[in-house]
């Protein structure tokens, strides 16, 4: 009885961590993009479109652990071209009206170059 109480608890625990990993793939997203610099407001890359016209994503935040190994705040890897990592933030808040908006906070957790 003792064993099939353990073999039920490592399913469970089994099943629990495979759930938990599965999440945590999901929550990000990638971008291929060549970088474009950094402003005030974020770092900025240009992508291309599937009917070849580029477009800018902006990311306002940057993992500290990405920063050590891609130091983005100087110009020496403008141009370079990486496949980027990142999460999506939603944060609603009340406007000056007393209306919802959503402010949406993408940071980079990766960065390879290509």
């Amino acid at each position: 009885m003792k064993t099939k109480s353990n073999l039920i608890t490592c399913f469970f625990f089994i099943s629990f961590l495979v759930l938990t990993s599965v999440n945590k793939i999901q929550d990000t997203s990638l971008f291929e993009g060549a970088f474009d610099g950094h402003e005030d407001y974020g770092y900025n890359f240009i992508g291309v479109d599937e009917d070849g016209g580029e477009y800018t994503m902006t990311f306002q935040e940057v993992d500290a652990k990405v920063m050590e190994d891609f130091n983005l705040d100087i110009d020496d890897l403008i141009g370079t071209k990486f496949s980027v990592t990142y999460k999506t933030k939603t944060e609603t808040i009340k406007d000056e009206d007393g209306f919802d908006e959503d402010i949406e906070t993408l940071t980079i957790v990766g960065l390879e170059k290509l």
